[in-house]
């Protein structure tokens, strides 16, 4: 089955910068897109950027555009998130999700890796 693996978080101060990564293993060959989502305490999960696996066609939620960056690496099965610009609002868990085709729910989620900006 499919295992997704997130990286790189940490404690960064406002104005900061954190490469978030999400490697991905196991029965990926027909996913269609990778999507970064985060969760602040007591909050919904909330979507953050998207990207298709071939093109590598990108979408982003308003309230990181122009600071965040989803990139893809199709041969090491990998995703990444550059955040620039932190916000202390940015202090979230974020989780990597994989869909398998356009319009579907993402069906595998990997365990989180915890970002945290202070202020």
């Amino acid at each position: 089955q499919v295992h997704l693996l997130e990286s790189g978080g940490g404690l960064v101060q406002a104005g900061g910068s954190l490469r978030l990564s999400c490697a991905a293993s196991g029965r990926t060959f027909s996913s269609y897109g990778m999507g970064w989502f985060r969760q602040a305490p007591g909050k919904t999960l909330e979507f953050v950027a998207r990207i298709r696996w071939s093109g590598g066609s990108t979408y982003y939620a308003d309230s990181v555009k122009g600071r965040f960056t989803i990139s893809r690496d199709n041969a090491k099965n990998t995703v990444y998130l550059q955040m620039n610009s932190l916000k202390p609002e940015d202090t979230a868990v974020y989780y990597c999700g994989m869909r398998s085709g356009v319009g579907g729910n993402y069906e595998y989620w990997g365990q989180g890796t915890q970002v945290t900006v202070s202020s």
